[in-house]
Formats: C-alpha cells, sequence, structure tokens
C-alpha cells in the first residue's frame, strides 16, 4: 500500500472557513481611528472559550523541510487557537474535519501555507497539526485558553501521511 500524499495549497479566507478564520489585513474591511492615522481592521476572528484566554509566545525552534511526514492530529474542544507570525515568516497548517465526535476525517485532511502576513484562529474542536514552520527559529503570538482542566486530544494516525508541494 503506498503513503498517501497530500499537496500544499495557498492559505485563503474562503478555502480556510470551515476550519476557522484567517487573520490578515489583506481583502479585509478596515475604518480609520486614531485622526485618521491608522487603519482598524475589525474582529478578524472570534476567541471561543469556557475560561480565561492569554497571549503567549511561541518559538518553533525546528524548521520543516518539504516533503515531509505527519503521524497525528490534535483538538482543543474547550477553546479556539490563534496562531500569528511576529516576522513574516511562511508557516504551515494542516487540518481535518470531524470524521465524528472523536475523530478527525484523515482522509479528508488540507494543507494551507500562509504567506507570513497570514495568521489564522482554529475553531475550537478543529482537528489540525501542530505548529510547522519554514524557517527557524520563528515566533508566533498565540491566543488560546489557559484555563484548567483537559483541553487537548491527540489522534494517531494508523500510517504516516506525507506532505508535498
Amino acid at each position: 500500500m503506498s503513503m498517501q500524499s497530500i499537496k500544499i495549497q495557498p492559505l485563503s479566507t474562503e478555502s480556510f472557513l470551515p476550519f476557522g478564520e484567517v487573520i490578515a489585513c489583506q481583502g479585509n474591511h478596515y475604518f480609520h481611528i486614531n485622526e485618521q492615522q491608522t487603519e482598524r481592521y475589525h474582529a478578524l476572528a472570534e476567541v471561543e472559550s469556557d475560561t480565561k484566554v492569554g497571549l503567549s509566545i511561541f518559538r518553533n525552534m525546528q524548521a520543516t523541510a518539504i516533503p515531509f511526514q505527519i503521524s497525528m492530529l490534535e483538538r482543543h474542544p474547550l477553546g479556539s487557537q490563534a496562531f500569528i507570525p511576529m516576522h513574516g515568516q511562511q508557516f504551515l497548517i494542516v487540518v481535518a474535519p470531524e470524521l465524528d465526535y472523536t475523530q478527525p476525517d484523515i482522509s479528508q485532511i488540507q494543507v494551507f501555507i500562509s504567506d507570513g502576513s497570514q495568521g489564522i484562529n482554529y475553531r475550537a474542536g478543529t482537528w489540525h497539526h501542530p505548529l510547522l514552520t519554514l524557517e527557524a527559529p520563528s515566533e508566533f503570538v498565540v491566543v488560546d485558553r489557559i484555563g484548567s482542566g483537559s483541553n487537548c486530544d491527540v489522534h494517531p494516525f494508523p500510517e504516516n501521511i506525507q506532505i508535498v508541494f
């Protein structure tokens, strides 16, 4: 049996909509504030949480070389999770729809690449792969649930899946 391969596609608001929101200025409406000195791109994503939400910085210390293989997906059922690149770096977003409440549909995995000016916000419960960057170190502002209790489900694959350009 040959390994399943999934092609990377450009990230867009429309293609990512089933999984969450794209956080970017391009293509979004704004209004002026601060005596017309600032464009406000208002409410680009909504934070979902059953408790406190925090701002953190994630520093990814290992670059991802393409092609590569993934062996699992995770989800955070109690809150959304946003990733915003701090230095304009590209990153990969691996997502899958739910097959049923307990697992992702790994036959429907999609892989997106951010152009570095786009962040993303996973909706609560979205199956996704942990952060994958093409440069290292890479820093991201992360907005997510910081309350107590279990908020991470992991689904290992029966066999690895290859990601390619």
